[in-house]
């Protein structure tokens, strides 16, 4: 794509919001210490934050849904700034906790009302690589955001690095005001219409795609370090480096994803979940060595985002009455999938079963999406011979 302003602007807020979901794991012995409680304890912070986002996904979109779409896209990484100034000045476990639960709010509307922004300031052929372009902002937030925000916690402290979140806040505020044009509300808004249109069985159906897809990256990504420590053998350099290779493997799914989902959403949603079933069940076999466990990792990270354009536009399209609403609570969805996939993968080693079983539940989970998906397109084609 060329340079295009306005994505670009989203991808700022996306880059943003992506740093401050996930910079706190890296943080947590530093948080857990200062704040004087446990580990867990401290880990609360990155579960409440994904459970808040669910929650506040719909609540958001439908309380605004008349707000012109420039204006509340600037609100929103206006409480995203917020959030993060709040975690900065945090002298309390209560307060921080606090912090981050207005910091939530925003993820998901901001998310799914920006990408029907992006899909709609493009050619109609291009609207899954805008999508992608917005959440590219994400993926390069796992390479390059995170891991820097870590470092300032080390060398700064925590406090430090939600002093520089915000910062990235009020420049993605500013980019978007300046970016964006004046987008109007479009339809009337009305709360109980798109509730209607997201009681349809093909919206739930792509939700629950979501979920599905969602769970099988999130069962083996949640326990990757200990994987690699255990399994791999691997030092902390090796597993900082898998991280980062992860994250580019991330990015470049999420452009694949948005270049073939253009074509056809279904093909690139079969295509993404068959590679996830084949290289999760080989992880489970090359995590022992390091440069096979390396490829693979690549390899899962691009399967994983490739998913999440064509997901992101299959939910959109399914819910042509109420599309903000259906975008917003697939973001719920994503991190749904993320708290099942955790469970999955947790439930797996609790029983006793070892590492290697954890990329193989991660691979039975791809493969329930790939049968989902089956059975959807058999019945979408059934329906369509009987109306002929």
């Amino acid at each position: 794509m060329t340079i295009n302003l306005p994505l670009l602007a989203l991808a700022a807020g996306a880059f943003g919001i992506g740093v401050t979901e996930f910079t706190p794991m890296g943080m947590l012995p530093l948080i857990a210490t200062d704040l004087h409680v446990s580990i867990p304890a401290a880990g609360l912070l990155v579960s409440a934050y994904a459970m808040c986002v669910l929650i506040g996904a719909p609540l958001m979109t439908l309380a605004f849904a008349r707000m012109p779409r420039r204006r509340l896209l600037v609100g929103l990484m206006g409480i995203f700034t917020l959030g993060n100034l709040l975690s900065a000045m945090a002298d309390s476990y209560a307060m921080l906790m606090a912090a981050r639960l207005v910091t939530s709010l925003n993820h998901g509307a901001f998310f799914g009302i920006g990408a029907v922004v992006a899909a709609g300031i493009v050619p109609p052929e291009r609207r899954a690589a805008a999508v992608a372009a917005m959440f590219s902002g994400l993926t390069i937030a796992t390479i390059g955001g995170v891991p820097l925000a870590a470092w300032i916690g080390e060398m700064l402290g925590w406090r430090a690095a939600f002093w520089g979140i915000a910062g990235i806040g009020a420049v993605a505020m500013l980019a978007l005001r300046l970016a964006l044009p004046p987008l109007a509300v479009e339809g009337g808004g009305d709360m109980r219409a798109e509730l209607r249109v997201l009681a349809r069985g093909p919206v739930l159906a792509a939700l629950a795609l979501t979920v599905l897809g969602a769970s099988a990256m999130f069962t083996v990504f949640t326990y990757i370090v200990p994987i690699l420590r255990v399994e791999t053998g691997a030092a902390t350099p090796f597993v900082t480096a898998m991280l980062v290779l992860y994250g580019i493997g991330l990015t470049l799914g999420n452009w694949v994803g948005g270049r073939f989902a253009d074509r056809s959403v279904d093909g690139t949603l079969f295509a993404s979940l068959g590679g996830l079933v084949v290289v999760l069940a080989l992880f489970a076999w090359g995590m022992r060595w390091e440069v096979p466990a390396a490829a693979l990792i690549v390899l899962w990270g691009i399967a994983s985002f490739a998913l999440v354009p064509p997901l992101q536009m299959r939910v959109m399209e399914t819910a042509q009455g109420a599309p903000n609403l259906a975008s917003a609570m697939n973001i719920g969805a994503f991190n749904l999938g993320n708290a099942i996939g955790a469970a999955v993968g947790g439930g797996v080693i609790d029983a006793g079963l070892g590492y290697p079983a954890v990329p193989l539940a991660g691979s039975a989970m791809a493969g329930a999406g790939l049968v989902m998906l089956a059975a959807l397109r058999r019945g979408r084609h059934a329906a369509a011979a009987v109306s002929c």
